[in-house]
């Protein structure tokens, strides 16, 4: 599919309408595999958010609360399979927009997008509550009720499938959103937003506000109407939403940064590790929260390890996303290529070894070579800093307990890996490790079932699962007395 959409104009969706913003300004998105302009955008700001809150407080006060759980099921199933039936198109278009390669949403990001609609719009109906006999002269129970309107704001390292994560357990119970993309991946969330009003979503449900984060992002988390806002992104602005939730109490739910270890001993597979920490790092050419960039090795297969990785990162096909042979593509944007450029130059005046990439890849679109550090120490800013680029840093451990400091000594605690052959090492690790996620002799499978999220730098609160439903509901208490 080719696309030349320079001349395209974007449109927010607001209340069941394409529409122009208030103050009639737009932005450009661009190709980060050419630097052209894909398409100009319609630029929400407070103005355009407040509309959308009101459209959104109106459904859920309106259509959309009063109706059956079971039909909004049923509303999220026929959305469901008209991503399906638009696949081709949502493919290409988040691959345009985000430089990711055809091939990996075509594996990855479109099956967990289809999977996560099909798991909540199973589960809308299922949200329930509790008798709790407390007293014999009384009938006590508790109902799970939506929390309202949602102020949901994604990021663009997966556009589709974090938004997708956000928006169905939302609307399964009963909430309505108000979603707004990063204003550099724009393009699939606005086309999902079709998608839903064609499926039969009633106006007003989910509104789709492209913009800026300290303009649209900020006005949704300073709304006095909006209850609840989840957000995935960086702990700089994980903090100041927390900070502007404050004023009106907001739920929020804050997913945030990593800098995951990847602890390889010697007893494990090296064939199965080392591939596993290249696609850990290399991935999404590592713009991933989750993202295996630091790789403990053990002392005695340290130089192995080492020299494996750096063969793998040389092979890596590097190239168009549109192909489907290309395995990693560019990164999102000229700002990030300049920020993983620059921790590059840093790790090498801190003095670890570079021993694959380090550099630009080409001249046009923002491509960088997937780069492995070699004689990393954890001190440095390249081992505890959050790159989010394919840039692996490889640190010799000791010992278990060796590991243990390394892996648990940064402000971040998302993911780990372990890899082993000793069992007993195994469940001792996973219970040790400050992480949300533990995987062992595997790296970087999710699914919708298991709760998803971190601590500290890493955020707080789960996604995922039914935990996913204590995020937009909360309980009520009925005490009905009678008698005795």
């Amino acid at each position: 599919m080719v696309y030349a959409f320079s001349d395209w104009t974007q449109k927010l969706l607001i209340d069941g309408k394409r529409v122009d913003a208030l103050s009639g300004r737009t932005f450009d998105t661009l190709d980060p595999s050419t630097g052209n302009v894909i398409a100009r955008i319609a630029e929400a700001d407070a103005a355009d958010v407040d509309v959308a809150v009101r459209s959104a407080r109106a459904a859920f006060e309106g259509e959309w609360g009063r109706m059956r759980a079971s039909e909004r099921g049923l509303l999220m199933l026929k959305l469901a399979e008209l991503i399906r039936q638009n696949e081709d198109e949502l493919v290409n278009l988040e691959s345009l927009d985000s430089g990711k390669p055809v091939s990996a949403i075509r594996r990855q990001d479109l099956p967990a997008v289809i999977d996560t609609l099909v798991y909540y719009a199973g589960m809308a109906d299922k949200i329930n509550g509790q008798v709790i006999p407390a007293r014999q002269d009384a009938l006590t129970y508790t109902v799970r009720e939506p929390l309202g309107v949602v102020g949901a704001i994604i990021p663009w390292n997966f556009p589709l499938m974090i938004g997708m994560w956000k928006i169905a357990p939302a609307l399964a119970c009963g909430c309505t959103v108000v979603l707004k993309p990063a204003e550099i991946t724009p393009l699939t969330a606005l086309r999902i937003g079709e998608l839903a009003l064609e499926a039969g979503f009633p106006a007003g449900t989910l509104n789709v506000v492209p913009g800026f984060g300290k303009i649209a992002g900020q006005a949704i988390v300073d709304h006095p109407d909006i209850d609840k806002v989840t957000f995935t992104g960086s702990p700089v602005v994980g903090r100041q939403i927390l900070q502007g939730a404050a004023s009106n109490l907001k739920r929020v739910t804050l997913e945030l940064g990593g800098k995951s270890a990847n602890i390889i001993f010697p007893d494990a597979d090296l064939d199965a590790a080392v591939k596993a920490a290249g696609a850990g790092i290399f991935f999404n050419t590592g713009q991933v929260c989750s993202a295996g960039s630091r790789i403990l090795a053990h002392e005695s297969v340290y130089d192995e390890v080492v020299e494996r990785l750096a063969a793998r990162a040389a092979s890596t096909r590097i190239g168009d996303p549109r192909e489907t042979s290309t395995a990693m593509g560019p990164l999102v944007s000229e700002v990030q290529m300049k920020r993983v450029l620059d921790y590059i130059e840093i790790g090498k005046k801190e003095g670890a070894a570079l021993v694959a990439g380090g550099s630009r890849h080409g001249d046009t679109g923002y491509y960088v070579q997937p780069t492995v550090f070699a004689g990393v120490e954890h001190e440095m800013r390249i081992s505890q800093e959050e790159i989010f680029g394919p840039v692996a840093t490889v640190i010799r451990f000791k010992d278990d307990d060796d590991a243990l400091r390394i892996a648990n000594g940064t402000v971040y605690s998302l993911a780990a890996g372990v890899w082993t052959g000793d069992i007993a090492r195994a469940h001792r690790f996973t219970r040790r490790l400050k992480a949300g996620t533990v995987w062992v002799n595997t790296y970087g499978p999710t699914d919708i079932r298991l709760p998803w999220g971190g601590a500290r730098d890493s955020g707080f609160g789960r996604e995922h699962g039914d935990m996913a439903i204590e995020n937009f509901t909360e309980p009520k208490v009925v005490w009905i007395n009678t008698g005795r």
